[in-house]
């Protein structure tokens, strides 16, 4: 087994100690293995341990991937899943190629989306961007602006909207108790928001909340997530010069 395979045993073995730990053994919390910068090697390592569904920040380098294994054998069996921030003037790219969108938080890129998914693939999946730390430095929209996007995205008849995305504001290396409750408590914002969407539009698809990271998987599961986004613990550290 090489370090890959190890590391994805490891995450999973993460993923269901804390699910069991938060009493939600029955949920599926759904595993992204962030393979930015990574070579194609790297994700035919993950693809023979069983990992299918992979997240990208870079446009061009995600389609060459895509591109890579559209004639594998396992091509059908692959998710990918934009998750970067995303320039209106590569909207049309990620709308021909990926299955997944996680960081929608503009009612400009939600229609150029709409318009430029083919008809001939199935419906973008959309996840609306929560500014949930309320960080100028970040992208995304506050909680309270949600609903006019989820609208936006709802009639656009290319796009479905399936739930929320956060990247909250990272931890300390060494985080206090006061610390850890505080972060527990950001993120359980976004499940409560994300119950009340539910209510307000029952006969929608809503069902994916995408937060957590290796620092915060444990926190994020507790505080209520459905995806989880693993990079450098699944693939190694990154090479930015690559």
């Amino acid at each position: 087994m090489n370090n890959i395979a190890k590391n994805l045993d490891v995450i999973r073995n993460q993923i269901n100690q804390a699910k069991f730990n938060a009493a939600r053994s029955e949920d599926n919390i759904s595993l992204v293995a962030v393979s930015k910068t990574k070579p194609v090697e790297d994700i035919e390592h993950a693809i023979r341990a069983g990992q299918y569904v992979f997240g990208e920040n870079y446009v061009q380098e995600g389609i060459k991937k895509i591109q890579y294994f559209s004639d594998s054998d396992y091509a059908n069996k692959l998710e990918w899943h934009f998750i970067g921030p995303l320039q209106s003037n590569k909207s049309k790219l990620v709308a021909e190629h990926f299955d997944w969108i996680h960081t929608v938080d503009s009612l400009k890129l939600i229609s150029r989306l709409g318009k430029q998914r083919p008809a001939h693939l199935s419906k973008l999946n959309v996840l609306v961007q929560i500014n949930i730390s309320q960080e100028t430095s970040k992208s995304g929209i506050y909680l309270n602006g949600a609903e006019q996007l989820i609208e936006a995205i709802r009639s656009e008849e290319r796009l479905v909207f399936r739930g929320l995305m956060a990247i909250p504001a990272p931890l300390p290396l060494i985080p206090s108790k006061s610390e850890l409750d505080n972060h527990y408590r950001v993120l359980s914002e976004l499940k409560f928001k994300f119950n009340e969407l539910q209510n307000i539009y029952p006969e929608s698809q809503i069902d994916t909340i995408s937060m957590g990271m290796s620092e915060d998987l444990e926190i994020a599961i507790k505080a209520g997530s459905t995806m989880v986004r693993i990079g450098s613990a699944i693939f190694g550290a990154r090479d930015y010069s690559r």
